[in-house]
C-alpha cells in the first residue's frame, strides 16, 4: 500500500553507472560470511549494551558499524567532525544507499529515524534496531505527529538522530527536495541541525551509483551489487550545524540544510523555498512634465 503523499525517486537501473572494477566469487562470499558474523556479534553482545555507559557503549557501537563496512570492502573517508555526545541535535543526510546509516554510525553511533521496514532486514536491521532507532510508520500518515513528538523529545534530552528528509533514496547523481516534517521536530526540540553530505566513488575517484539502493530491487539484490565492487569508496563531508533559530520555519530550515550538502558535494542550487519573497515596490508618483512649446 501507498500513498500520494509518500515521496517517490525516478530513479532506477538506468541510474546505474557502468564499468565498475569487481571482486571474484571467492570474494563476495567472504564478504557475506564475515557479515553474518558480525550480525551474531551484535546479537550475542545487545544484552551488555544496556550496560554499558558513555564512551564504552559507543565503542561497541562504533565497532560492529564499522565491522559492517569492511566486511563489504567499503573504506570511509571523513571531513569535518562530529561534535561531542550528550548534546541534542537532528543530523540528516541525502539519502542514497542502505550503506548510509551504517556509515554514520560507524563514525558517530546515534539514534535513527527509520522506516519500519528495516526492523526485517538482514545485517543493517538488527544493528539499527538495537542502536534505538525511532520507526516511522511511512504507510499510517495518522501516526506522524506522534513520531515527531517522539523524535523531539528525544533530542531534547540529549540525543542525536539521524534523519533522511528525502523520505527516499536517489541515485547520487540526482537527488531529492528536503521535507520539511523532521526540521519541525528540531524546532520543537530546540536543537541544532547538522547536515552531512554523502557521495560514493571508486579508488580511481570516479563516482559511482552502484551502491545505490533504488528502483523495485530487493535489499538482498542491492546488497549482492555492493559486493560485487572492488575498491568502494564513501566520502563523508560533516557540514556546521544550523543553530536554532537560525531559521524562521521550517520550510526554511529545510532549505538551508539541503543547500549545506549541495554545497559540501559541489552541486549547489538555491532551492525555491528558500528564496524569501521580496516587498512590492513602493508607488511613486510622478509630477506631470513641464510643457514645452515647439517654436
Amino acid at each position: 500500500m501507498s500513498h500520494a503523499w509518500m515521496p517517490a525517486s525516478p530513479c532506477g537501473d538506468g541510474c546505474l553507472t557502468p564499468g565498475a572494477p569487481t571482486v571474484g566469487f571467492a570474494r563476495r562470499a567472504m564478504r557475506f560470511a564475515v557479515a553474518i558474523g558480525v550480525v551474531i556479534a551484535a546479537l550475542l553482545v545487545s544484552p551488555v549494551l544496556f550496560l554499558l555507559r558513555g564512551g564504552a557503549r559507543e565503542w561497541v557501537v562504533r565497532t560492529l558499524f564499522r565491522a559492517v563496512l569492511h566486511a563489504f570492502g567499503v573504506r570511509l573517508v571523513v571531513h569535518g567532525e562530529f561534535p561531542e555526545p550528550g548534546r541534542g541535535a537532528l543530523v540528516v543526510n541525502n539519502h542514497i544507499s542502505w550503506l548510509d546509516i551504517v556509515a554514520i554510525n560507524a563514525v558517530r553511533p546515534m539514534r535513527a529515524l527509520a522506516k519500519k521496514e528495516i526492523r526485517s532486514w538482514p545485517v543493517l536491521g538488527v544493528l539499527v534496531s538495537r542502536a534505538g532507532s525511532i520507526f516511522l510508520d511511512r504507510e499510517r500518515l495518522s501516526t506522524l505527529p506522534a513520531t515527531m513528538t517522539e523524535l523531539a523529545e528525544a533530542m531534547r534530552g540529549g540525543s542525536m538522530v539521524n534523519a533522511t528528509p528525502e523520505g527516499t533514496t536517489w541515485c547520487g547523481l540526482a537527488s531529492g527536495r528536503f521535507r520539511t516534517a523532521v526540521f519541525q521536530a528540531a524546532i520543537d526540540g530546540g536543537v541544532p541541525v547538522r547536515p552531512v553530505a554523502l557521495r560514493y566513488r571508486l579508488s580511481d575517484g570516479r563516482e559511482t551509483t552502484q551502491p545505490a539502493f533504488i528502483g523495485p530491487e530487493t535489499l538482498i539484490a542491492s546488497l549482492r551489487r555492493v559486493a560485487r565492487l572492488r575498491g568502494l569508496v564513501l566520502e563523508m563531508f560533516v557540514c556546521p550545524e544550523i543553530a536554532p533559530g537560525r531559521a524562521e520555519n521550517r520550510r526554511e530550515l529545510a532549505a538551508v540544510a539541503q543547500a549545506a550538502v549541495h554545497s559540501a558535494l559541489g552541486t549547489v542550487r538555491i532551492p525555491a523555498q528558500a528564496r524569501r519573497r521580496a516587498p512590492a515596490p513602493r508607488p511613486v508618483i510622478e509630477s506631470p512634465a513641464p510643457k514645452r512649446e515647439l517654436a
